[in-house]
């Protein structure tokens, strides 16, 4: 839409107050604080939503895997020649033997559920998820045969231990004896604290060597599953139909979308229902943006006549009315852009002011899963989203715009 100079020197005086007009530059005024909030909000809420299920899939899939091989009964025997079959699936990345058994931790009187996860010494250094959150201690104290584990922050702030401390593990699988089975318990030193920022994590995990996990469990040779990784977790099913198929009889394939389906179905469905929410605020602003123009139009419709009279084209008017609507709306994303970057940048700190302020804790990790405010924007989102605000903005210009290019001079003016 090419404007002559003449139409941009109206639109640009439209745009700003004139005398007696400044109750339309208020409401014009707040079309654009609203479109900015509505765009803002939007990328705020979507990019603490992807956010929020990048975080998660990156934690869950970095220690679970894209997927499980997991034994009948908790117990796979014949896992080597399973591991042979998923690695010469195509499109498996890795493949690793896994032992992870629900157990319980004692340690100065204070009795914890824990998960103990049983990995080899090389997964466990090279897994980022662990080494690359040690808050105390070393993973290298980490080796078969030795009585050393890592355990999670949480659960090391539960039990009230530290580095250099000893908790007990209870197995209920231990002797039997002529008057039932006795528990086993076993003491570890504790040699790492890792805080990986899922809180379920970090409260049960105990992470030790796999012959440890072997010995402590009782289970000889054998592990409870076989994690597996492949080149694209989002089609993860298609491409370990033919590994289910192999071990189908011994074993079960379960991938991260089944082993964490509610979670993440709920996230998708909460993610729909703010962003049409939210989008209601942009059709709000929308509609101050036109009742702004209707006014202008009302309050200028003596300088329109005149215009006609001069000889300015209906075309011309409308552009210079759809001008004045756009801008606002233009301006307004603009601003609701800034807005929303600089929230996103500073987000964990607002969030931290807001708990000082009031005094109540709005992101408890318990609850959030993550210990911080995560967020992820997306470029093609944000694009959607200001799209969305800028024909909002544009539509809402075309009714004001075509009444003032139907004014009819000859009815304004007839009293002048």
């Amino acid at each position: 839409m090419i404007l002559s100079r003449y139409e941009r020197m109206i639109a640009k005086r439209y745009l700003l107050p004139g005398k007696g007009e400044g109750f339309i530059f208020l409401v014009a005024g707040i079309s654009l604080f609203a479109v900015m909030l509505g765009v803002a909000a939007l990328i705020i809420v979507m990019s603490v939503m992807n956010g929020f299920r990048a975080e998660l899939f990156d934690k869950i899939t970095g220690l679970n895997g894209h997927a499980v091989v997991q034994g009948y009964g908790g117990r796979l025997d014949d896992w080597q020649q399973v591991l042979i079959e998923a690695k010469k699936t195509q499109g498996v990345v890795s493949a690793t033997p896994l032992i992870e058994q629900p157990l319980m931790a004692s340690a100065d009187g204070r009795v914890e559920g824990v998960l103990v996860r049983g990995m080899t010494v090389e997964d466990i250094r090279n897994n980022p998820q662990i080494a690359d959150n040690v808050k105390q201690g070393s993973l290298s104290a980490l080796q078969p045969g030795n009585d050393n584990i890592a355990i999670g922050a949480r659960l090391a702030e539960a039990l009230g231990v530290r580095v250099g401390s000893t908790i007990s593990l209870i197995s209920p699988q231990g002797q039997t004896t002529p008057f039932g089975s006795v528990p086993r318990i076993v003491s570890y030193r504790v040699a790492a604290i890792f805080e990986v920022g899922v809180y379920d994590y970090d409260k049960a995990f105990v992470v030790m060597p796999m012959q440890n996990a072997q010995l402590l469990l009782l289970m000889g040779d054998a592990v409870g599953m076989v994690e597996v990784e492949t080149v694209d977790p989002d089609n993860v099913g298609p491409i370990l139909a033919p590994l289910a198929e192999a071990v189908a009889g011994k074993a079960v394939v379960s991938d991260w979308r089944s082993m964490n389906a509610q979670l993440f179905e709920a996230l998708a469905v909460e993610r729909v229902a703010m962003f049409v929410v939210l989008s209601i605020i942009i059709l709000v602003a929308v509609f101050n943006i036109l009742s702004s123009l209707i006014m202008l139009v009302r309050a200028k419709s003596r300088d329109i006549a005149i215009l006609r009279t001069m000889g300015a084209t209906r075309g011309g008017l409308i552009k210079i009315f759809m001008t004045v609507g756009v801008t606002i709306g233009t301006l307004g994303i603009v601003a609701g852009l800034a807005l929303g970057a600089v929230f996103l940048f500073f987000r964990q700190s607002v969030v931290n002011f807001i708990q000082l302020v009031t005094g109540q804790n709005l992101w408890d990790p318990s609850i959030r899963f993550l210990t911080e405010l995560p967020a992820k924007t997306d470029p093609f989102e944000v694009i959607g989203i200001c799209a969305m605000a800028l024909i909002f903005s544009f539509l809402a210009t075309l009714y004001p715009a075509f009444k003032a290019a139907s004014t009819d001079p000859v009815q304004v003016l007839r009293y002048e």
